[in-house]
């Protein structure tokens, strides 16, 4: 007796009649990035197929917006690489979270993005004598340890010469002030 692979045997099963919409929805997953593009693919995810419509999550409502308007271009490249056509595509922000290894493959791109930022501060790494504020319970003891990180992140902060608060560093080099002061100058 021998033993067939296990693609070997999914493969055998999805051949079977009745697996023609498996086997859309997996063509669709492989050729998603060739029809929306590369920079689309990065914030958007196949999630499902059900009555000819497709769902698709995407990594914010700005996407969902800008690709809803688009709705009708991308149904139309998609249904010309199917053998059965779709009759909608939607778009969400609800499942994008949802398979947390997926989503830090597609977000690894992005990394670091905001550290060119005027405002970034570069947050020192505390020791491990409190517990990250997700773990604690108490409101009180959440608010006092933000307040503490706070602190000690803006002690080693330069003070901006016109307010005398301290400023993030890029701010000074871009505005001379902080980006407070910067607003109201610019509000006058």
């Amino acid at each position: 007796m021998s033993f067939n692979s296990l693609n070997h045997v999914l493969g055998a099963i999805e051949n079977q009649a009745g697996w023609e919409q498996t086997r859309q929805f997996r063509h669709l997953q492989q050729c998603w990035a060739d029809v929306v593009g590369l920079p689309v693919a990065q914030h958007t995810r196949v999630q499902s197929m059900s009555r000819g419509v497709l769902w698709v999550a995407t990594s914010s409502s700005v996407w969902v917006s800008n690709l809803t308007l688009q709705r009708h271009l991308i149904l139309k490249k998609l249904n010309a690489r199917l053998t059965t056509p779709l009759t909608d595509v939607r778009f969400s922000t609800a499942q994008w979270h949802k398979d947390t290894g997926k989503t830090a493959a597609f977000m690894s791109p992005l990394a670091g993005v905001g550290q060119d930022h005027p405002s970034y501060v570069v947050t020192p790494s505390s020791g491990a004598s409190t517990p990250p504020i997700s773990k604690l319970k108490d409101p009180g003891a959440a608010f006092r340890h933000w307040a503490e990180e706070l602190q000690k992140r803006s002690h080693s902060l330069p003070l901006c010469p016109q307010c005398q608060c301290p400023t993030p560093s890029g701010e000074l080099a871009r505005w001379d002030v902080c980006a407070l002061c910067a607003t109201k100058r610019w509000k006058n």
